[in-house]
């Protein structure tokens, strides 16, 4: 499947070649036209995340808590209750550490107040989520310019799921991050990697393309270091590029396997110091939620519930955007990632709107592009009266259907769990 160039112009559904016309002449309104660079865009996402992380004050999962904060306050502190996923061998302590280590830094500063005990997680979580905001945005500029990557950020962060998940101290928000970041530098290597007419260029650009695969390679054992589930992702991604490839035997025993042999070696031998036992966490979650079905005892949906409620109740109003986007851009591959996901987890029993996270971005990225093919053109009124354009009327409605809902859901829904949690730390 052949990769489109990001030259190609949001609003050519075609894919005609050329330069986009600029924004004078098309008549563009273009969201935040100051974000001139990636350190504004950082700085943007940054502000905003770190918002979004103070707002949060309500219940969404148990594992926000027992899966992460309690297992890192037991690490840090020595006491605190572990749940019977750790006594199997079940999770990795990678992602516990991390707040781990925030946890002894902040004891250590004397600024372990009850509080501060609560949000500095969040707000670290927050951080993460701003440099995911940053690779989306870089990543929809990749793909496909500028102006798709200015609508996409508005379509990142207005977004009422994202607002109310991305923050919280779950893997899947860490996964999510580091997912966008790795589809980053795999793509990047890709264009890199493309031919060209000028011998050093070509030269510089295959290095660029070792080193970013190998970036993305390494981010994605990461993911998965955290997330085995991480892998549905990366088996699609990398089988389409594997097929493709004309150094297939130099992609397998240089790139992909001494950075997945490092990564498993430096997990499973901090899991084993962790769990004073030798124990294989990724063969373990496998093993109990794929081949056991574990997770049933959870409860089950239907096989079809990804695609009919619980990912178009995550994406909401921006649902017939993406569509769209998928439709006009025809960047199948990306489009495909998502029927993958959200079709190979339907297959489980158990299913959780927080499984699916991972792929929102790149349906919002779409519906992104839906907006700035919309920006193209301008409305004329055939009186001659001014009147809101379909972009106009396309923002208002998403700003409306979204951003009340993100506030309820994150100061007032299950709020009374988040006052225990402070309490309890007195």
């Amino acid at each position: 499947m052949s990769h489109r160039r990001r030259s190609r112009a949001a609003g050519s559904p075609h894919g005609d070649a050329g330069p986009a016309p600029t924004p004078e002449k098309s008549g563009r309104i273009r969201p935040w036209a100051v974000l001139g660079s990636d350190r504004r865009v950082l700085a943007l996402a940054l502000a905003f995340r770190a918002v979004n992380a103070l707002l949060v004050r309500t219940y969404f999962n148990p594992d926000e808590h027992w899966q992460c904060l309690e297992v890192a306050h037991r690490v840090a502190f020595g006491y605190g209750h572990l749940t019977w996923e750790w006594k199997r061998g079940l999770r990795s302590y990678l992602h516990p550490l991390i707040f781990a280590a925030l946890y002894k830094i902040l004891a250590l500063l004397h600024l372990d107040t009850p509080w501060v005990m609560v949000m500095a997680p969040r707000l670290l979580q927050s951080v993460f989520a701003a440099f995911g905001d940053l690779y989306l945005y870089k990543f929809s500029k990749l793909i496909f310019n500028g102006q798709v990557a200015q609508w996409t950020l508005f379509s990142q962060l207005v977004n009422w799921f994202m607002f109310f998940c991305i923050t919280r101290t779950l893997s899947n928000s860490l996964e999510t991050v580091l997912t966008v970041a790795g589809l980053y530098y795999w793509f990047t290597a890709i264009e890199s990697s493309k031919a060209t007419s000028v011998v050093s260029k070509q030269h510089a650009a295959c290095e660029q393309s070792v080193s970013s695969r190998k970036m993305a390679l390494l981010i994605a054992a990461l993911s998965c270091a955290i997330r085995p589930t991480s892998a549905v992702t990366w088996i699609y991604v990398g089988l389409l590029d594997f097929i493709q490839m004309k150094s297939k035997f130099r992609f397998v025993f240089l790139d992909v396997i001494p950075v997945g042999a490092i990564v498993l070696a430096v997990t499973t031998l901090l899991d084993w110091w962790m769990y004073g036992s030798r124990v294989i966490v990724p063969l373990n979650f496998l093993k109990f939620n794929l081949f056991s079905s574990g997770g049933d005892y959870y409860g089950t949906h239907v096989f079809h519930w990804y695609f009919t409620q619980g990912f178009p109740s995550m994406i909401w109003t921006f649902l017939p955007f993406a569509m769209c986007g998928i439709v006009k851009s025809r960047e199948w591959r990306l489009s495909g990632l998502i029927a993958w996901v959200l079709g190979v987890y339907s297959i489980l029993g158990h299913k959780e709107f927080r499984f699916v996270l991972p792929v929102l971005p790149l349906a919002l990225m779409f519906s992104g592009y839906c907006l700035a093919a919309m920006s193209q053109f301008k409305g004329k009124n055939q009186h001659g009266k001014r009147s809101l354009s379909r972009l106009q009327l396309s923002v208002i409605l998403l700003v409306i259907t979204n951003v009340p809902m993100a506030l309820y859901m994150s100061l007032f829904h299950q709020v009374l769990y988040d006052g225990i949690t402070i309490h309890s730390f007195h």
